[in-house]
């Protein structure tokens, strides 16, 4: 039991120091507003079917952790673990023109759950939050110089969580999330002379951002049955919004360039102020949604999510974001789990499709998400007591549009997953 705490301890204490210097995992200009990209708290099962999970309790023989929804962690029978990585390969494009490829990678996740008795079941672990990367530039006539106007941002915030979920009787689950969000988030504003590059001097406006505080969600599901093998799932999640605490450092310096158009060391700080304080006031979120099962067979659904972002604050500055919304449907299909004569039947095969009105909007111009995302579970030999699967998702979307001067960021996310069912803290008698 001792060298289970250990190892639970190490690979937590991994996923931290992981997470604290990881690469950036977003490179769209999209990502300046707000606290970034964000990422959702969804493990690769869910991500494979579009982000599905309001009515995902346990679809199939494996046990899971569904974040999204704790009311569903009263279903887990074993201790779980789940950690795994992602990547993000993504191109922009702008008046016909487009820009190369881009591709980052990160740890995503780490989670744990654990049973605390048949109808009740806690988890923690750390996952991202969100992602801000961005580089882009304008050009322009200062008097009747050229000049350019260069945007940068890197960094995000990770979501460190512990949730309990419980059964109120055989049909109602009750659970809740409490986490702790941090980061820190940088963005950067440049003024460089085009033609006098090597005599004007430039300046440059850094604003870095850490951020930090609690979060609380609260969920349940209610199951009930069509017949002795299909039953219908309902669900739901909410925020009631919350307030982070962010400390800003903001410095401009100028600079020059040499004759190789290489920058040189800074010459001064034109201004410079240290821990200004504020309050970031976090939108109410709502995610309602439902499920049909076939017990270890197929699960078809769909959710509904809405978020008030206008009432977004950092301090008292509204920095004009939009109420969002999004709606998901996917499903999962596992031709026989008990199969002796193919592996293919024992596959899990998940597919689905989202769309987001996200809460940004330029000009009279919203910026949409759309999305398809697709996967496997790859279930691997097991070992006593012990069950291993793998599980790859897929998604392949666009955000925005080249319409009125706007930016079209087209991706490919890959998540890949590796779960652990074992019976840890069970005790063992010896007659």
């Amino acid at each position: 039991m001792i060298k289970i705490f250990k190892n639970i301890f190490f690979l937590f204490l991994l996923a931290i120091s992981l997470s604290s210097t990881a690469q950036v995992t977003s490179s769209s200009p999209y990502s300046q507003f707000g606290l970034g990209d964000l990422s959702g708290s969804l493990l690769p099962q869910n991500r494979a079917m579009g982000g599905l999970s309001m009515g995902v309790r346990k679809p199939g023989l494996y046990d899971n952790i569904n974040l999204a929804n704790p009311a569903s962690y009263s279903t887990l029978e074993l201790t779980t673990f789940d950690v795994g990585a992602s990547m993000d390969i993504r191109q922009l494009s702008k008046g016909g023109v487009s820009g190369k490829r881009q591709f980052n990678s990160t740890l995503s996740h780490i989670a744990f759950g654990v049973p605390v008795n048949k109808f009740s079941a806690v988890s923690f672990g750390l996952v991202p939050y969100s992602d801000l990367g961005y580089q882009f530039m304008n050009s322009g006539l200062v008097d009747t110089s050229k000049v350019n106007y260069i945007y940068g941002g890197e960094g995000g915030m990770s979501k460190a969580y512990l949730g309990y979920g419980f059964k109120i009787n055989k049909n109602l689950s009750l659970g809740f999330n409490f986490a702790y969000l941090f980061g820190s988030l940088k963005q950067t504003r440049a003024f460089e002379f085009v033609n006098e590059a090597t005599t004007a001097f430039n300046s440059r406006t850094q604003y870095s951002n850490s951020v930090g505080g609690l979060s609380y969600d609260y969920a349940l599901q209610y199951t009930g049955e069509i017949s002795s093998k299909t039953k219908f799932i309902l669900g739901y999640s909410g925020n009631s919004g919350h307030s982070l605490n962010s400390k800003s450092n903001i410095v401009t310096t100028r600079y020059r360039k040499d004759v190789e158009m290489e920058e040189l060391a800074a010459a001064d700080s034109t201004y410079f102020a240290e821990g200004t304080k504020t309050k970031i006031t976090m939108p109410l979120t709502h995610t309602a949604g439902f499920a049909f099962e076939k017990t270890n067979a197929w699960l078809f659904g769909a959710d509904f999510t809405y978020s008030r972002w206008s009432d977004y604050r950092e301090g008292s500055t509204n920095p004009g974001l939009n109420d969002s919304y999004g709606v998901i449907v996917g499903g999962q299909f596992t031709p026989d789990p008990n199969s002796v004569s193919s592996y293919f039947k024992l596959m899990d095969y998940r597919l689905g499709v989202k769309y987001d009105k996200t809460f940004v909007k330029i000009g009279n111009n919203d910026i949409n998400q759309y999305a398809l995302n697709f996967g496997f579970g790859f279930p691997l030999p097991r070992n006593r007591s012990s069950f291993y699967k793998i599980n790859l998702a897929a998604e392949v979307g666009q955000r925005g549009t080249e319409k009125n001067n706007l930016v079209r960021d087209r991706y490919v996310n890959i998540h890949l997953g590796f779960t652990l069912n074992d019976k840890w803290f069970q005790k063992t008698y010896i007659d």
